[in-house]
């Protein structure tokens, strides 16, 4: 039942085995003026079928009832209705974490599942499961990478996601690191290869880079490696949108992976929970934070699932573990799972080449409006930051009034990027969306007194 409202002989059972004699006796611990003497404020009473019309449309009025563009680490990808009605069966959505890994074989292997998946889409030999998201990750990576090389600096990329910069920046403070940042190719958008290679030195732990990166352009992932090898450091590879590894090859050259799974079946959720990722090759397996589930035959030669490299607080004691973070997203990384099992790698695919055309499309459509083009010239997948004749802000403020949440405003990351946005087109983008979001940009450009001038320069650029 969805529903378990007590009959009036269940409440009167209840108080007789409290021994009282009516609610109120209940209450009396409460002061007088504390207690609310009227009935509450809420319509009704209502059936299922209008509680649940009424809350359809209560999200008609929020961003239920917007078209989005927005992405910037957080992406709205299609879904399954099947992974949704098997992640709230009882067995899953009340499962914790294994602390009795031999009686947790279900768990264990939803886990081993997802971690094999992970490997084979980062193009990594071992995996765990999991991290709080890919900020987590990101500065787990990069404390492991100082565990393997016994160095404290790190050479961080600027086109690496602001958010998990400020992660990576708070555990290095706390631990005494050195940090130095490459800045990106301002025709480009790719991270400057040149300042990371002056950067890293025989004190470099790491270099991180995020591809995409922060500004949608698909990065170099195995020159970097090259690069950050020349010192001895080690290349962790950040990867925030990971329906991008259904079209890109996958940083199999890094040395450590860390990626956000949000894309793969986690609804935005205002922001969490997520699922964060961690993989590398088996030769540090020992310096991974975290916990893997390993496969076994037991005395009879039966398949089974055991904890194995449990390093966590949790487990040992506490100056020995590779990280204090003390859970794992274990539904959320089922929900991963589910979600990679049932569209499978013809699916994902499909669903990147998806990605792919309609962001083109969209960028396409774009341009066409005066004085807006792309800014940088690298490769992107389903992001791509637009540079605009007026301010972003002003632009997406008139935007909301037509219910369009249009791109990501770069300005409050990047000082001088004022007037370029982050526009990001997945999937389940339709072709009229796009059509509307151009057509409403192109509606708010001449409100704020942009004409063909810009529109005859732009196209002199390209």
């Amino acid at each position: 039942m969805r529903y378990l409202p007590k009959s009036d002989a269940e409440r009167r059972a209840i108080l007789d085995e409290l021994g009282l004699g009516s609610v109120d006796e209940l209450f009396a611990s409460i002061p007088e003026d504390c207690r609310l003497k009227r009935p509450l404020d809420v319509p009704g009473p209502l059936s299922e079928k209008e509680i649940i019309d009424y809350f359809r449309a209560r999200a008609g009025e929020n961003a239920a009832g917007y078209t989005s563009f927005l992405g910037a680490g957080v992406y709205n990808h299609l879904r399954s209705v099947v992974a949704d009605s098997l992640l709230q069966r009882g067995e899953f959505l009340t499962s914790y974490t294994p602390y009795q890994a031999e009686i947790s074989q279900g768990t264990l292997q939803a886990i081993f599942e997802f971690q094999t998946l992970m490997c084979q889409l980062t193009g990594q030999e071992v995996a765990n499961a999991s991290m709080y998201d890919g900020s987590t990750a990101t500065a787990e990576a990069a404390m492991m990478a100082v565990r393997l090389t016994g160095r404290r600096r790190l050479v961080i990329s600027r086109a690496l996601h602001p958010e998990y910069r400020q992660v990576v920046d708070t555990y290095a403070r706390d631990l005494g690191l050195e940090v130095a940042e490459a800045a990106f190719v301002p025709a480009s958008g790719q991270t400057d290869a040149g300042a990371v290679r002056a950067a890293a030195d025989g004190q470099t732990a790491a270099v991180i880079v995020q591809s995409p990166n922060f500004l949608g352009v698909v990065e170099p992932v195995a020159e970097f490696a090259e690069i950050a090898h020349g010192p001895g450091a080690l290349l962790v590879t950040a990867v925030a949108e990971a329906m991008s590894l259904g079209a890109v090859r996958p940083p199999a050259e890094a040395d450590i992976v860390a990626m956000e799974a949000q894309s793969l079946g986690l609804a935005p959720s205002y922001g969490g929970p997520f699922a964060g990722v961690i993989a590398t090759r088996e030769k540090y397996v020992r310096q991974m934070p975290g916990r893997l589930a390993g496969e076994a035959r037991d005395a009879h030669g039966r398949r089974g699932f055991v904890l194995t490299l449990a390093t966590r607080e949790q487990h040992i004691r506490r100056e020995k573990a590779t990280s204090n973070i003390c859970t794992n997203q274990a539904l959320c990384a089922l929900a991963v799972t589910m979600h990679l099992a049932l569209v499978g790698k013809a699916g994902m695919a499909e669903m990147a080449a998806q990605n792919l055309a309609k962001a083109r499309y969209a960028v396409a459509e774009m341009e066409k409006l005066p004085g807006v083009r792309r800014a940088f010239t690298g490769p992107y997948f389903n992001e791509v930051t637009l540079e605009f004749p007026r301010s972003v802000r002003m632009i997406n403020h008139e935007l909301k009034r037509q219910r369009i949440l249009g791109p990501l405003p770069l300005g409050p990351y990047f000082p001088e990027q004022t007037k370029r946005g982050l526009l990001c087109v997945t999937e389940l983008h339709s072709r009229q969306e796009i059509d509307r979001l151009a057509a409403a940009t192109r509606t708010v450009l001449e409100s704020l007194g942009v004409g063909a001038r810009e529109e005859v320069s732009s196209r002199a650029e390209r």
